[in-house]
């Protein structure tokens, strides 16, 4: 909503030296946000100045223009030119050539002089053309930014205008006013007016509101004037679509005569644009009251004016020449032709009025907001009127709108107004509201005294009755967003100010920092971020392929996944069961754009439903739900664990002199997961594992020493890399993170550190080729007993020298004792002990 200061002067006390931004300051105070300043002066630099065209000289020329060649007097007769430079004529008789012909000689008309500044940063200087030195421009509106017509000059007679020559146009014209520019949001329609902008301006600073519509004297009516019938019977959205139509009747008025500029230049500033003196008087009453108009000519009327819903396949053409099927819920003005307008939105194209109106029926109606809200949104039809009326209209307005438009029709377009008036509809039940004492204290933590809640919700306009244990208020019919005992109480605080609310910062109990939970989520991830991996986020939507080929290990068995109703793409139509299909994408995105050296991991949930997926029926609202509907309810949301993923692709450093880069291998997905186990406590037991997505040969099944399955890790199957577009070689893992965090310790005691030297010793065993190396590796740990300090794999061989279906397997073994130098023959033993048990399990030998 813009506010021109000069209209908002008329019923605010705004200061004579007030500035737009002044205004916006203050009107913050009580609520709007403030969206900008519009001053036309700061395009528009002098000198512009009233001139007179003395004489025209007609010039044909060689291109089959023909220009004017005009002799313009830009100061009063007698007077001296104070502008001196070239083509400066100290007489005051500009020589100015011209391509316009809308004017004639002694015509008054807005000369730019050398020196002047128009819109668009176009300067005005002496230019020689066609042969002339033309000092100065003849000025169109479109020139002076305030309209869109270029097919001629501005000439100052067609605006009823005849000021003295050398006067400043810019006065003449109101474009020294500004207006100063707010949001207004859905509930607060009654600011899309001069009289709530002002109003609200008053409770910002304290000073005098003068309401509009107390200066308008409705008469009484000398009997009904012209017919209307109110037949929207049968409600569709709660309340009547109209349930107030005021007619009022103007006869014999001349819509020819040119908009006075003051009301031009106030609607321009305001942000509508001049279309023709009775349209421009409906959008100044509506500006100024809120209350949209909609005028007819009154001679194109064919009947009783009846306000109804639409009937099946009736059309409209409306004023924007455009024919629209109308729907059954659109609230119509017919008369006996039929449809004459979209009640609140847009009228008809038959009934407008025009340059040969004589007579006008002046409506001021009362619509029901959703109704107008949707024929507005049906129809694609934003216009100023359904925009007011779609938040809400003052009802008690109508009347007074309608005579406004009647005073201000005679006053500048002549005519009679009817002694006869049409006022239908009943007024609204008014709206009471219990406010109990203390309860504005209650919810926003201020102690009001009782002059501040019952005077500023009286300045509201609102009508305060004292009753035990509190107030009943009635707001003002302006406000319909007042509903509730909360509504009044954001009133008063909004108009004591916001500011006056005590800020206090709660204290923070002892004891409490991250959770369990949360400690080992970020340690974990701080972990893996050191040993080089980059976390990314991805979307939790996915194929049903990728869930079935990455949320089962076995191939066939496909996973159970949650479908979505309304997938962003019909190609992601499922929440995932794994973290890898998102994380691939990201590394296939990457990788396409050139960055093939990758290690990045993923931590999110997957979502496993179960057999069940939500309830057959919605519980009622307004009720707490019976235990049993809760646990159903419960019972159908899918399970959501957090899994970490982590895929390895291209070489884990560049390329340099000196320096061969090393390609990431399953070994690297393995090691990143007995990095998690070490950061969180938890003994994992690496094993030769199985997946449809990873490799055959080269996949690791990650479980705790209870027998929980983690995961898996290890190089990604061929098939899928290629059909996937992913580097061959890629690898990759995935651990259930709630599985590995619920299995680790509240705390993780470091191993006492001794002073004595280790002894190492190494033994090769020789087991079948089935046999899995870390099976081997477990149970050389249990042989060898607390001595053993450390035990890593580090050859496996077959070929010459082991007998077929055989393997040799090599482990380092480091013994250390707390307390003392280890003996050979201790470390001797211990080595001794680890073997039996190997050769008792596998039936391994030394080789």
């Amino acid at each position: 909503m813009r506010i021109p200061l000069s209209w908002l002067r008329e019923f605010a006390a705004v200061p004579a030296d007030a500035t737009a931004e002044g205004v916006l300051a203050d009107l913050v105070t009580v609520g709007f946000e403030e969206e900008a300043v519009h001053r036309p002066v700061d395009e528009l630099k002098g000198p512009i100045v009233v001139g007179q065209v003395l004489s025209i000289v007609k010039e044909p020329q060689s291109n089959g223009k023909t220009i004017n060649w005009c002799q313009v007097r830009v100061v009063p007769e007698g007077a001296e030119q104070t502008l001196t430079g070239e083509g400066i004529d100290p007489s005051g008789v500009q020589g100015i050539v011209c391509g316009a012909h809308n004017f004639a000689e002694g015509d008054k008309v807005v000369m730019t002089l050398p020196g002047a500044l128009l819109p668009g940063n176009f300067a005005i200087t002496p230019r020689k053309t066609y042969g002339h030195l033309s000092a100065g421009m003849i000025a169109s509106v479109r020139e002076l930014g305030i309209g869109e017509d270029h097919d001629g000059i501005l000439v100052l007679s067609t605006l009823g205008l005849d000021p003295e020559v050398g006067s400043d146009a810019l006065e003449l014209l109101g474009l020294y006013d500004e207006a100063a520019e707010i949001n207004v949001t859905p509930d607060r329609g009654y600011a899309f007016s001069l009289r709530g902008v002002a109003r609200e301006y008053a409770h910002a600073t304290g000073t005098k509101f003068t309401d509009p519509a107390g200066a308008v004297t409705v008469p009484e009516s000398s009997g009904p004037g012209y017919p209307v019938r109110l037949e929207d019977t049968a409600p569709i959205y709660g309340r009547p679509g109209c349930d107030r139509f005021v007619a009022r009747t103007v006869r014999g008025v001349d819509p020819t005569r040119p908009t006075p500029p003051w009301l031009a230049a106030r609607l321009r500033l305001a942000g509508m644009r001049s279309i023709s003196l009775l349209v421009d008087i409906s959008n100044y009453v509506m500006l100024e009251l809120g209350q949209p108009l909609h005028f007819y000519d009154l001679d194109r009327l064919s009947g009783d004016i009846v306000v109804r819903r639409a009937a099946e396949g009736e059309k409209l053409k409306t004023l924007d020449d455009k024919e629209r099927a109308l729907d059954p819920g659109d609230l119509l003005i017919t008369d006996a032709s039929g449809p004459i307008g979209i009640a609140g939105v847009m009228g008809g194209a038959a009934t407008e009025v025009s340059a040969a109106t004589a007579n006008v029926l002046i409506e001021s109606a009362h619509f029901e907001e959703v109704s107008i809200g949707r024929s507005r949104r049906r129809h694609r039809l934003p216009s100023e009127a359904s925009k007011r009326f779609e938040r809400g209209v003052d009802w008690h307005v109508a009347d007074i709108a309608a005579q406004r438009a009647v005073e201000l029709i005679i006053q500048l377009a002549g005519g009679t107004a009817d002694t006869t008036a049409t006022d239908a509809g009943t007024a609204p039940e008014p709206r009471r509201i219990d406010l109990p004492e203390g309860f504005p204290a209650r919810l926003i933590g201020l102690d009001f005294t009782p002059e501040q809640i019952t005077g500023t919700l009286e300045d509201l306009g609102a009508a305060v009755t004292a009753q035990d244990g509190g107030h009943q208020v009635v707001p003002p019919s302006w406000r319909p967003d007042l509903e509730t005992r909360e509504d009044l109480t954001e009133e008063i605080i909004r108009l004591v100010g916001f500011d006056k609310i005590p800020s206090s910062l709660p204290t923070a109990p002892p004891g409490r920092g991250l959770t369990r939970l949360q400690q080992q989520r970020r340690r974990l991830l701080n972990a893996l971020a050191a040993a080089g991996l980059t976390e990314v986020l991805s979307y939790p939507f996915v194929s049903k392929a990728s869930n079935d080929t990455f949320g089962s290990a076995e191939e066939g068995v496909p996973a159970r996944a949650v479908k979505l109703a309304n997938p962003l793409s019909a190609e992601l139509g499922y929440l995932r069961t794994s973290v890898l299909p998102g994380l691939l994408d990201i590394v296939r995105r990457n990788v396409s754009r050139g960055f093939r050296d990758l290690a990045l991991m993923e931590t999110g949930l997957v979502f496993l439903p179960g057999e069940s997926m939500g309830t057959e029926s919605i519980p009622p609202l307004g009720v707490r739900p019976p235990e049993e509907v809760l646990d159903a309810l419960y019972e159908g949301i899918p399970h959501q664990p957090q899994l970490i993923a982590a895929v390895f692709t291209g070489h884990e450093t560049p390329a340099g002199p000196g320096l061969a880069p090393r390609a990431w291998d399953w070994a690297d997905a393995v090691d990143a997961v007995r990095l998690m186990g070490e950061v969180t406590g938890v003994d994992l037991v690496v094993e030769q594992g199985a997946h449809q997505a990873f490799h055959p040969g080269r996949t690791a099944r990650i479980r705790l020493r209870s027998g929980e399955v983690l995961g898996y890790a290890g190089e990604l199957h061929p098939k899928l890399t290629a059909a996937s577009d992913l580097p061959a070689r890629t690898v990759a893992l995935e651990i259930n993170a709630d599985l590995l965090f619920e299995a680790a310790p509240d705390v993780i005691v470091a191993r006492d550190l001794s002073t004595f030297p280790a002894s190492t010793q190494d033994v090769a065993l020789v087991v079948a080729e089935d046999v899995p190396s870390s099976a081997v590796l477990e149970a050389l740990r249990e042989g060898a007993g607390d001595l053993l300090e450390d035990l890593s794999l580090f050859d496996v061989y077959s070929g010459p020298g082991i007998d077929e279906g055989k393997k040799s397997l090599a482990f380092a073994l480091r013994f250390r004792a707390p307390d003392r130098t280890l003996t050979v023959e201790e470390a001797s033993a211990a080595r001794s002990s680890a073997i039996a048990v190997a050769a008792e399990r596998f039936g391994a030998f030394q080789r």
